[in-house]
């Protein structure tokens, strides 16, 4: 997948960009904004904010942002491509700890949930501003949404033949997907459960779910 260098690499900055997160002042600052930038999207939705709105809020000025991103697309295409690398990268380091088709599963629900009640704004975003994309930013992006749709897949086809199963693998994920994505809509963390003892409940609900698909 090609990648787009959110600022000017040549040089030191390019240097700046090789060296670990923790040890990288560039990436920091580059996080940051992107926090702001979110905050300023989700509270006025992406058509509604300017960049003078995006320079007020990240503390950098509008001649210093333009010279960085340019656009404001450039600036969701960011967030979006932090958001669902970091989910697909941390699903991915989960799985690694069990083989059960079962838990995998568990594992999937789990982290998704963690990351939409952790990152509620992010996650409005995402899921208001999904067809702002145009082009490369665009493509980039569901080229991401699509491997994180396929390791679902893969997951539900593991458990499907381990279980002697026969049940649509494409309904059953858009299924779980449509059941996690609008948590952040009606979660109230004074009532509701956190992240884990919900990603328990709504894996048992789905699980039972396929598991009452007929068999071969």
């Amino acid at each position: 997948m090609p990648a787009t260098p959110p600022f000017r690499t040549g040089g030191r900055a390019r240097q700046r960009l090789l060296k670990p997160a923790h040890e990288s002042r560039f990436d920091q600052r580059l996080a940051a904004i992107l926090k702001h930038a979110t905050e300023v999207f989700y509270e006025k939705g992406y058509a509604g904010a300017s960049m003078r709105d995006l320079s007020r809020a990240t503390h950098t000025s509008l001649s210093g942002l333009y010279y960085y991103f340019k656009s404001k697309e450039r600036l969701l295409y960011l967030i979006q491509k932090h958001t669902f690398k970091t989910i697909v990268e941390r699903l991915k380091k989960r799985l690694q700890d069990s083989s059960d088709p079962e838990q995998r599963i568990r594992i999937f629900i789990l982290n998704h949930l963690e990351y939409f009640l952790d990152n509620r704004e992010a996650m409005k975003v995402l899921s208001h501003e999904d067809d702002a994309l145009k082009d490369g930013f665009g493509q980039e992006i569901a080229a991401i949404k699509r491997e994180y749709y396929r390791i679902c897949v893969e997951l539900l086809e593991r458990f499907k033949e381990a279980k002697g199963l026969e049940f649509k693998s494409r309904v059953a994920v858009l299924s779980l997907f449509g059941m996690m994505n609008w948590i952040y809509t009606w979660h109230n963390p004074r009532v509701d459960a956190d992240a884990a003892e919900l990603a328990r409940q709504m894996a048992d609900i789905f699980l039972r779910g396929i598991c009452a698909a007929p068999t071969r």
